[in-house]
């Protein structure tokens, strides 16, 4: 597994470890957690606008294969 660093401001870290501590967990699997949501998250949202786009320009995409 590889690691990142994340450069976080105090209030962050604060607000990361209180609520780490309060779920029994450590920072990092909350945010590892947080990271995992907000990529699923996006990528849903990337994949919908992908597929819209796609049915739009259906005829267009046909025409350019051809």
């Amino acid at each position: 597994m590889s690691r990142l660093d994340l450069p976080l401001d105090p209030a962050l870290r604060t607000a990361l470890d209180d609520l780490a501590d309060a779920q029994g967990r450590t920072p990092e699997e909350v945010a590892l957690h947080a990271v995992r949501a907000y990529l699923g998250q996006e990528g849903a949202f990337v994949r919908a606008v992908a597929e819209r786009l796609a049915r739009h320009h259906a005829d267009l995409l046909r025409r350019l294969g051809e």
